[in-house]
Protein backbone atom coordinates (compact mmCIF):
# COMPACT_ATOMS: atom_id res chain seq x y z
CA UNK A 1 0.00 0.00 0.00
CA UNK A 2 2.64 2.29 0.43
CA UNK A 3 4.29 1.71 -2.75
CA UNK A 4 0.83 2.40 -4.07
CA UNK A 5 0.69 5.76 -2.11
CA UNK A 6 4.48 6.76 -3.53
CA UNK A 7 3.58 5.69 -6.77
CA UNK A 8 0.69 8.10 -7.07
CA UNK A 9 2.90 10.84 -5.13
CA UNK A 10 5.57 10.20 -8.34
CA UNK A 11 2.87 10.63 -10.75
CA UNK A 12 1.43 13.77 -9.52
CA UNK A 13 4.92 15.69 -8.82
CA UNK A 14 5.45 15.19 -12.42
CA UNK A 15 4.66 18.95 -13.61
CA UNK A 16 3.84 17.54 -17.37
CA UNK A 17 2.07 14.71 -16.33
CA UNK A 18 -0.25 16.16 -13.71
CA UNK A 19 -1.48 18.64 -17.03
CA UNK A 20 -1.86 15.68 -18.99
CA UNK A 21 -4.05 13.86 -16.63
CA UNK A 22 -5.97 16.87 -15.79
CA UNK A 23 -6.52 17.79 -19.73
CA UNK A 24 -7.66 13.95 -20.29
CA UNK A 25 -10.11 14.47 -17.18
CA UNK A 26 -12.06 17.64 -18.08
CA UNK A 27 -12.56 16.31 -22.02
CA UNK A 28 -13.73 12.85 -20.91
CA UNK A 29 -15.94 15.12 -18.58
CA UNK A 30 -17.22 17.04 -21.55
CA UNK A 31 -17.82 14.26 -23.55
CA UNK A 32 -20.18 12.43 -20.78
CA UNK A 33 -22.29 15.51 -20.44
CA UNK A 34 -22.84 15.74 -24.33
CA UNK A 35 -23.51 12.18 -24.34
CA UNK A 36 -26.54 12.95 -21.74
CA UNK A 37 -27.85 15.76 -23.90
CA UNK A 38 -30.95 14.15 -25.93
CA UNK A 39 -31.42 15.55 -29.69
CA UNK A 40 -34.30 18.01 -30.06
CA UNK A 41 -37.57 17.02 -31.33
CA UNK A 42 -37.37 13.50 -28.65
CA UNK A 43 -38.85 13.46 -25.15
CA UNK A 44 -36.29 11.63 -22.89
CA UNK A 45 -39.33 11.31 -20.24
CA UNK A 46 -41.45 9.07 -23.03
CA UNK A 47 -38.70 6.75 -24.06
CA UNK A 48 -39.36 2.78 -24.22
CA UNK A 49 -37.74 1.19 -21.55
CA UNK A 50 -36.72 -1.26 -23.77
CA UNK A 51 -34.53 0.95 -25.65
CA UNK A 52 -31.09 0.04 -24.89
CA UNK A 53 -31.52 -3.89 -25.38
CA UNK A 54 -29.85 -4.23 -28.98
CA UNK A 55 -27.80 -6.87 -29.49
CA UNK A 56 -25.36 -7.28 -32.98
CA UNK A 57 -23.91 -4.71 -34.41
CA UNK A 58 -26.38 -2.08 -32.72
CA UNK A 59 -25.44 -3.37 -29.77
CA UNK A 60 -21.91 -2.80 -30.67
CA UNK A 61 -22.68 0.74 -31.77
CA UNK A 62 -24.13 1.53 -28.24
CA UNK A 63 -21.45 -0.06 -26.42
CA UNK A 64 -18.74 2.14 -28.03
CA UNK A 65 -21.28 5.61 -27.73
CA UNK A 66 -21.89 4.64 -24.04
CA UNK A 67 -25.51 4.20 -24.15
CA UNK A 68 -25.74 7.61 -26.50
CA UNK A 69 -26.92 5.29 -28.78
CA UNK A 70 -29.95 4.18 -27.06
CA UNK A 71 -30.50 7.40 -25.53
CA UNK A 72 -30.87 9.70 -28.84
CA UNK A 73 -28.12 11.97 -27.67
CA UNK A 74 -26.30 14.51 -29.95
CA UNK A 75 -23.55 12.28 -29.59
CA UNK A 76 -25.22 8.73 -30.54
CA UNK A 77 -22.92 7.93 -33.08
CA UNK A 78 -19.93 8.62 -31.31
CA UNK A 79 -16.83 7.92 -33.15
CA UNK A 80 -17.60 5.44 -35.06
CA UNK A 81 -18.06 6.87 -38.33
CA UNK A 82 -14.76 8.08 -37.74
CA UNK A 83 -13.82 4.54 -37.00
CA UNK A 84 -15.23 3.15 -40.65
CA UNK A 85 -13.76 6.11 -42.22
CA UNK A 86 -10.15 5.10 -40.92
CA UNK A 87 -10.26 1.59 -41.07
CA UNK A 88 -11.05 1.98 -44.89
CA UNK A 89 -8.76 5.07 -45.26
CA UNK A 90 -6.32 1.68 -44.27
CA UNK A 91 -7.39 -0.79 -45.99
CA UNK A 92 -6.94 1.53 -48.57
CA UNK A 93 -3.50 2.07 -48.08
CA UNK A 94 -2.56 -1.45 -48.02
CA UNK A 95 -4.41 -2.53 -51.50
CA UNK A 96 -3.48 0.82 -53.45
CA UNK A 97 -0.83 1.62 -54.85
CA UNK A 98 -1.03 5.35 -55.07
CA UNK A 99 -2.20 5.15 -51.60
CA UNK A 100 0.95 3.50 -50.74
CA UNK A 101 3.26 6.29 -51.84
CA UNK A 102 1.28 8.86 -49.88
CA UNK A 103 2.01 6.95 -46.80
CA UNK A 104 5.69 6.69 -47.56
CA UNK A 105 5.95 10.49 -47.46
CA UNK A 106 6.53 10.88 -43.82
CA UNK A 107 4.97 13.90 -42.11
CA UNK A 108 3.03 15.47 -45.46
CA UNK A 109 1.63 12.16 -46.28
CA UNK A 110 0.13 11.32 -42.95
CA UNK A 111 -1.42 14.87 -42.61
CA UNK A 112 -3.04 14.49 -46.29
CA UNK A 113 -4.46 11.07 -45.46
CA UNK A 114 -5.91 12.23 -42.00
CA UNK A 115 -7.16 14.92 -44.08
CA UNK A 116 -9.42 12.43 -46.77
CA UNK A 117 -10.24 10.42 -43.81
CA UNK A 118 -12.15 13.91 -41.87
CA UNK A 119 -13.56 14.36 -44.97
CA UNK A 120 -14.91 10.87 -45.14
CA UNK A 121 -15.69 10.90 -41.88
CA UNK A 122 -18.41 13.83 -42.86
CA UNK A 123 -19.91 11.30 -45.35
CA UNK A 124 -20.73 8.64 -43.45
CA UNK A 125 -21.48 10.20 -40.64
CA UNK A 126 -24.38 11.91 -43.07
CA UNK A 127 -25.18 8.39 -44.11
CA UNK A 128 -25.59 6.72 -40.66
CA UNK A 129 -27.34 9.62 -39.35
CA UNK A 130 -29.84 9.09 -42.16
CA UNK A 131 -29.77 5.16 -41.40
CA UNK A 132 -30.46 6.45 -37.58
CA UNK A 133 -33.45 8.65 -38.39
CA UNK A 134 -34.94 5.29 -39.74
CA UNK A 135 -34.02 3.42 -36.35
CA UNK A 136 -35.63 6.37 -34.60
CA UNK A 137 -39.20 5.67 -35.93
CA UNK A 138 -39.14 1.92 -34.62
CA UNK A 139 -41.98 1.25 -31.82
CA UNK A 140 -39.24 1.88 -28.78
CA UNK A 141 -38.91 5.69 -30.03
CA UNK A 142 -42.56 6.51 -31.35
CA UNK A 143 -44.24 7.65 -28.63
CA UNK A 144 -40.89 9.73 -27.81
CA UNK A 145 -41.26 11.39 -30.92
CA UNK A 146 -42.55 15.40 -30.27
CA UNK A 147 -45.05 15.75 -33.04
CA UNK A 148 -44.76 19.28 -33.59
CA UNK A 149 -41.15 19.51 -34.07
CA UNK A 150 -41.55 16.37 -37.29
CA UNK A 151 -41.46 19.04 -40.11
CA UNK A 152 -37.28 19.77 -38.97
CA UNK A 153 -36.76 16.63 -37.63
CA UNK A 154 -34.68 14.96 -40.31
CA UNK A 155 -32.89 18.31 -40.86
CA UNK A 156 -31.95 19.12 -37.70
CA UNK A 157 -30.83 15.36 -36.52
CA UNK A 158 -29.02 15.31 -39.61
CA UNK A 159 -26.85 18.79 -38.37
CA UNK A 160 -26.47 17.70 -34.94
CA UNK A 161 -25.51 14.23 -35.85
CA UNK A 162 -22.54 15.09 -37.96
CA UNK A 163 -21.97 18.44 -35.59
CA UNK A 164 -21.75 15.94 -32.94
CA UNK A 165 -18.79 13.16 -34.13
CA UNK A 166 -17.10 16.17 -35.67
CA UNK A 167 -16.89 17.07 -32.20
CA UNK A 168 -16.21 13.97 -30.54
CA UNK A 169 -13.77 13.28 -33.23
CA UNK A 170 -12.22 16.20 -32.33
CA UNK A 171 -12.37 15.56 -28.93
CA UNK A 172 -10.13 12.54 -29.22
CA UNK A 173 -7.58 14.26 -31.40
CA UNK A 174 -7.20 17.10 -28.42
CA UNK A 175 -6.77 13.99 -25.72
CA UNK A 176 -4.10 12.49 -28.10
CA UNK A 177 -2.20 16.12 -28.78
CA UNK A 178 -2.25 17.47 -25.16
CA UNK A 179 -3.73 14.75 -22.51
CA UNK A 180 -2.82 11.31 -22.25
CA UNK A 181 -3.06 8.14 -23.85
CA UNK A 182 -4.99 7.59 -27.74
CA UNK A 183 -7.77 10.23 -27.56
CA UNK A 184 -10.50 7.93 -29.66
CA UNK A 185 -9.13 4.79 -27.71
CA UNK A 186 -9.82 6.82 -24.30
CA UNK A 187 -13.52 7.86 -25.77
CA UNK A 188 -14.22 4.34 -26.71
CA UNK A 189 -13.29 3.01 -23.58
CA UNK A 190 -14.98 5.41 -21.09
CA UNK A 191 -18.35 5.04 -23.23
CA UNK A 192 -17.76 1.04 -22.01
CA UNK A 193 -16.90 1.60 -18.64
CA UNK A 194 -20.14 3.99 -18.40
CA UNK A 195 -22.54 1.32 -18.78
CA UNK A 196 -20.24 -1.04 -15.84
CA UNK A 197 -21.87 0.50 -12.87
CA UNK A 198 -25.45 -0.59 -14.14
CA UNK A 199 -24.34 -3.92 -15.03
CA UNK A 200 -22.74 -4.05 -12.43
CA UNK A 201 -25.56 -3.06 -9.92
CA UNK A 202 -28.23 -5.63 -11.87
CA UNK A 203 -25.85 -8.73 -11.77
CA UNK A 204 -25.47 -8.13 -7.78
CA UNK A 205 -29.12 -7.39 -7.55
CA UNK A 206 -30.34 -10.31 -9.14
CA UNK A 207 -28.29 -12.57 -7.66
CA UNK A 208 -28.88 -10.94 -4.16
CA UNK A 209 -32.64 -11.99 -4.02
CA UNK A 210 -31.44 -15.91 -4.59
CA UNK A 211 -29.99 -15.32 -1.39
CA UNK A 212 -26.97 -16.96 0.18
CA UNK A 213 -26.46 -19.30 -3.17
CA UNK A 214 -26.52 -16.20 -5.54
CA UNK A 215 -23.83 -14.21 -3.70
CA UNK A 216 -21.50 -17.46 -3.87
CA UNK A 217 -22.64 -17.41 -7.50
CA UNK A 218 -21.84 -13.45 -7.62
CA UNK A 219 -18.29 -13.90 -5.59
CA UNK A 220 -17.14 -16.48 -8.52
CA UNK A 221 -18.74 -14.44 -10.96
CA UNK A 222 -16.06 -11.91 -10.39
CA UNK A 223 -13.20 -14.20 -9.88
CA UNK A 224 -13.52 -15.97 -12.97
CA UNK A 225 -13.90 -11.88 -14.38
CA UNK A 226 -10.26 -11.09 -13.25
CA UNK A 227 -8.60 -14.55 -14.47
CA UNK A 228 -10.19 -13.44 -18.04
CA UNK A 229 -8.64 -9.90 -17.72
CA UNK A 230 -5.46 -11.33 -16.53
CA UNK A 231 -5.55 -13.90 -19.70
CA UNK A 232 -6.26 -10.94 -21.83
CA UNK A 233 -3.27 -9.28 -20.53
CA UNK A 234 -1.11 -11.80 -21.57
CA UNK A 235 -3.10 -12.30 -24.88
CA UNK A 236 -2.12 -8.61 -25.33
CA UNK A 237 1.21 -8.33 -24.37
CA UNK A 238 2.35 -11.56 -25.84
CA UNK A 239 5.33 -11.38 -28.26
CA UNK A 240 7.51 -13.79 -29.94
CA UNK A 241 11.10 -12.23 -30.23
CA UNK A 242 13.17 -12.63 -33.13
CA UNK A 243 16.91 -12.18 -33.33
CA UNK A 244 18.58 -9.65 -34.69
CA UNK A 245 22.28 -9.20 -35.46
CA UNK A 246 23.65 -5.94 -36.87
CA UNK A 247 26.89 -5.34 -38.76
CA UNK A 248 29.40 -3.41 -36.97
CA UNK A 249 30.32 -0.25 -38.57
CA UNK A 250 33.27 1.86 -37.70
CA UNK A 251 33.00 5.61 -38.01
CA UNK A 252 36.54 7.45 -37.18
CA UNK A 253 37.11 6.10 -34.19
CA UNK A 254 33.86 4.62 -32.59
CA UNK A 255 32.38 1.52 -33.45
CA UNK A 256 28.51 1.39 -34.32
CA UNK A 257 26.12 -1.75 -34.51
CA UNK A 258 27.56 -5.38 -33.52
CA UNK A 259 24.70 -5.56 -30.52
CA UNK A 260 22.09 -8.39 -30.74
CA UNK A 261 18.84 -7.05 -30.71
CA UNK A 262 15.54 -8.37 -31.03
CA UNK A 263 12.21 -8.20 -33.63
CA UNK A 264 8.91 -8.17 -31.83
CA UNK A 265 6.29 -10.04 -33.24
CA UNK A 266 2.91 -9.94 -31.58
CA UNK A 267 0.58 -13.27 -30.68
CA UNK A 268 -2.17 -10.53 -31.74
CA UNK A 269 -1.59 -7.95 -34.22
CA UNK A 270 -4.87 -7.93 -35.32
CA UNK A 271 -6.10 -6.50 -32.15
CA UNK A 272 -9.98 -6.05 -31.80
CA UNK A 273 -10.78 -5.91 -35.64
CA UNK A 274 -11.69 -9.25 -36.20
CA UNK A 275 -14.57 -9.67 -33.60
CA UNK A 276 -15.79 -6.46 -34.87
CA UNK A 277 -15.52 -7.84 -38.36
CA UNK A 278 -17.36 -10.72 -36.96
CA UNK A 279 -20.22 -9.46 -35.15
CA UNK A 280 -21.13 -7.00 -38.02
CA UNK A 281 -21.05 -10.29 -40.37
CA UNK A 282 -23.56 -11.65 -38.11
CA UNK A 283 -25.84 -9.44 -37.97
CA UNK A 284 -26.46 -9.61 -41.37
CA UNK A 285 -28.70 -12.67 -41.30
CA UNK A 286 -31.40 -10.75 -38.94
CA UNK A 287 -31.87 -8.50 -42.03
CA UNK A 288 -33.95 -11.63 -42.80
CA UNK A 289 -36.43 -10.79 -39.97
CA UNK A 290 -37.86 -8.18 -42.41
CA UNK A 291 -38.54 -10.75 -45.08
CA UNK A 292 -41.89 -12.80 -45.74
CA UNK A 293 -39.13 -16.27 -45.71
CA UNK A 294 -40.40 -19.30 -44.07
CA UNK A 295 -36.96 -19.95 -42.46
CA UNK A 296 -36.77 -15.99 -41.43
CA UNK A 297 -37.71 -17.21 -38.06
CA UNK A 298 -35.18 -19.90 -37.15
CA UNK A 299 -32.47 -17.88 -38.64
CA UNK A 300 -32.86 -15.01 -36.84
CA UNK A 301 -33.28 -17.16 -33.82
CA UNK A 302 -29.85 -18.96 -34.30
CA UNK A 303 -28.55 -15.37 -34.97
CA UNK A 304 -29.99 -13.16 -32.20
CA UNK A 305 -29.46 -15.10 -29.72
CA UNK A 306 -25.37 -15.24 -28.58
CA UNK A 307 -25.79 -17.89 -26.27
CA UNK A 308 -27.43 -20.34 -29.17
CA UNK A 309 -24.41 -22.98 -29.73
CA UNK A 310 -24.32 -22.50 -33.61
CA UNK A 311 -23.95 -18.70 -33.10
CA UNK A 312 -20.90 -19.40 -30.92
CA UNK A 313 -19.88 -22.04 -33.24
CA UNK A 314 -20.14 -19.72 -36.53
CA UNK A 315 -19.04 -16.64 -34.67
CA UNK A 316 -15.61 -18.43 -33.23
CA UNK A 317 -15.03 -19.73 -37.15
CA UNK A 318 -15.34 -16.19 -38.28
CA UNK A 319 -12.76 -14.61 -35.90
CA UNK A 320 -10.36 -17.41 -36.50
CA UNK A 321 -10.54 -16.61 -40.42
CA UNK A 322 -10.57 -12.91 -39.74
CA UNK A 323 -7.51 -12.76 -37.60
CA UNK A 324 -5.55 -14.60 -40.32
CA UNK A 325 -6.93 -12.21 -43.15
CA UNK A 326 -6.83 -8.78 -41.44
CA UNK A 327 -3.12 -10.04 -40.03
CA UNK A 328 -2.29 -10.92 -43.75
CA UNK A 329 -3.47 -7.41 -44.70
CA UNK A 330 -1.45 -5.35 -42.05
CA UNK A 331 1.59 -7.44 -41.72
CA UNK A 332 4.38 -7.45 -44.44
CA UNK A 333 6.83 -9.90 -43.79
CA UNK A 334 8.76 -8.26 -46.91
CA UNK A 335 9.30 -4.95 -45.92
CA UNK A 336 10.62 -6.08 -42.52
CA UNK A 337 12.77 -7.65 -44.25
CA UNK A 338 13.76 -4.60 -47.00
CA UNK A 339 13.99 -2.19 -43.28
CA UNK A 340 16.24 -4.95 -41.71
CA UNK A 341 18.49 -5.39 -44.84
CA UNK A 342 18.43 -1.16 -45.15
CA UNK A 343 19.85 -0.70 -41.62
CA UNK A 344 22.59 -3.62 -42.21
CA UNK A 345 20.38 -5.96 -39.93
CA UNK A 346 20.10 -9.75 -40.39
CA UNK A 347 18.24 -12.74 -38.07
CA UNK A 348 20.98 -15.17 -37.49
CA UNK A 349 21.30 -18.51 -39.90
CA UNK A 350 19.03 -17.13 -42.29
CA UNK A 351 19.93 -15.25 -45.49
CA UNK A 352 18.81 -11.67 -46.31
CA UNK A 353 15.91 -10.52 -48.71
CA UNK A 354 13.31 -13.29 -49.78
CA UNK A 355 14.50 -16.31 -47.34
CA UNK A 356 14.36 -14.04 -43.96
CA UNK A 357 10.53 -12.61 -45.46
CA UNK A 358 9.89 -16.07 -45.88
CA UNK A 359 11.22 -17.23 -42.18
CA UNK A 360 9.46 -14.11 -41.04
CA UNK A 361 5.88 -14.95 -42.24
CA UNK A 362 6.36 -18.84 -40.87
CA UNK A 363 7.04 -17.73 -37.80
CA UNK A 364 3.63 -15.01 -37.60
CA UNK A 365 1.72 -17.95 -39.09
CA UNK A 366 2.50 -20.07 -36.21
CA UNK A 367 2.20 -17.62 -33.42
CA UNK A 368 -1.18 -16.37 -35.20
CA UNK A 369 -2.75 -19.61 -34.48
CA UNK A 370 -3.39 -20.20 -30.88
CA UNK A 371 -3.93 -16.06 -30.74
CA UNK A 372 -6.37 -16.01 -33.06
CA UNK A 373 -8.19 -19.75 -31.11
CA UNK A 374 -7.52 -17.21 -27.92
CA UNK A 375 -9.31 -14.21 -29.24
CA UNK A 376 -12.32 -16.78 -30.53
CA UNK A 377 -12.17 -17.82 -26.89
CA UNK A 378 -12.50 -14.30 -25.86
CA UNK A 379 -15.66 -13.09 -28.56
CA UNK A 380 -17.87 -16.25 -26.97
CA UNK A 381 -16.93 -15.89 -23.57
CA UNK A 382 -20.26 -13.29 -22.83
CA UNK A 383 -22.40 -16.39 -24.52
CA UNK A 384 -20.66 -18.75 -21.93
CA UNK A 385 -21.55 -16.34 -19.11
CA UNK A 386 -25.36 -16.15 -20.04
CA UNK A 387 -25.97 -19.45 -20.56
CA UNK A 388 -24.97 -19.94 -16.60
CA UNK A 389 -27.00 -17.24 -15.22
CA UNK A 390 -25.42 -14.29 -15.91
CA UNK A 391 -27.69 -11.07 -16.92
CA UNK A 392 -27.07 -10.03 -20.53
CA UNK A 393 -25.27 -6.47 -19.88
CA UNK A 394 -23.13 -8.20 -17.29
CA UNK A 395 -22.41 -10.89 -19.75
CA UNK A 396 -20.80 -8.56 -22.41
CA UNK A 397 -17.80 -7.57 -19.57
CA UNK A 398 -16.63 -11.03 -19.70
CA UNK A 399 -15.17 -10.62 -22.72
CA UNK A 400 -16.20 -9.80 -26.72
CA UNK A 401 -15.11 -6.07 -27.91
CA UNK A 402 -15.73 -4.53 -24.79
CA UNK A 403 -13.62 -6.35 -22.52
CA UNK A 404 -10.39 -6.10 -24.79
CA UNK A 405 -11.10 -3.17 -25.59
CA UNK A 406 -10.80 -1.58 -22.15
CA UNK A 407 -7.59 -3.81 -21.26
CA UNK A 408 -5.71 -2.69 -24.24
CA UNK A 409 -6.59 1.02 -23.69
CA UNK A 410 -5.31 0.60 -20.14
CA UNK A 411 -2.66 -0.94 -20.65
CA UNK A 412 -1.28 1.64 -23.24
CA UNK A 413 -2.29 4.49 -20.83
CA UNK A 414 -0.23 2.97 -17.52
CA UNK A 415 2.57 2.22 -20.45
CA UNK A 416 2.30 6.08 -21.41
CA UNK A 417 2.81 6.70 -17.35
CA UNK A 418 5.10 4.42 -16.81
CA UNK A 419 7.30 6.17 -19.11
CA UNK A 420 6.90 9.25 -17.68
CA UNK A 421 8.05 8.07 -14.47
CA UNK A 422 11.13 6.05 -15.59
CA UNK A 423 12.45 9.00 -17.32
CA UNK A 424 12.37 11.56 -14.43
CA UNK A 425 14.12 8.54 -12.65
CA UNK A 426 11.74 6.77 -10.71
CA UNK A 427 10.74 3.60 -10.34
CA UNK A 428 8.41 2.19 -12.80
CA UNK A 429 4.46 0.91 -12.15
CA UNK A 430 5.64 -2.65 -11.63
CA UNK A 431 8.81 -4.64 -9.20
CA UNK A 432 9.63 -6.58 -12.24
CA UNK A 433 8.88 -6.04 -15.82
CA UNK A 434 7.71 -3.31 -17.76
CA UNK A 435 4.45 -2.73 -19.59
CA UNK A 436 4.37 -3.05 -22.95
CA UNK A 437 1.51 -0.42 -24.65
CA UNK A 438 -0.33 -0.95 -28.00
CA UNK A 439 -2.46 1.28 -29.79
CA UNK A 440 -5.23 -0.90 -29.51
CA UNK A 441 -8.24 1.18 -30.80
CA UNK A 442 -5.99 3.70 -32.72
CA UNK A 443 -7.94 3.98 -36.11
CA UNK A 444 -4.53 4.82 -37.67
CA UNK A 445 -2.83 1.64 -36.86
CA UNK A 446 -6.61 -0.60 -37.38
CA UNK A 447 -7.32 -1.01 -33.17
Amino acid sequence: MKKLIQTFKNIWSIDELRSKIIVTLTLILVYRFGAHIVLPGIDPNKLSDSAGTNSGLLGLFDTFAGGAFSHASIFALGVMPYISASIFMQLMTILVPQMQKIQKEGESGRKKINQWTRYLTVVVTILQSSAYIAYLKTPDYAAAMIESFKPYFFTSTVILLTAGTLFVMWLGEKIQDKGLGNGTSIIIMVGILARLPQAFGQEFSSKYEEGAKGLLAFTLEIVVLVAIIMGLIILIQGVRKVPVNYAKQIVGNRQFGGARQFLPLKVNSAGVMPIIFAQAIMFLPTLFSFTNLDSAQGIVKIFSDHSNGWYMLIYAVMVIAFTFLYTALIFNPKQMSEDLKRNNGFIPGVKPGQPTADYIGAIMDKITLPGAVFLALVGILPGFAQLLGVTQQFSTFFGGTSLLIMVGVILDTLQQIETHLLMRQYDGLMKGGRIQGRQTVSPASGY
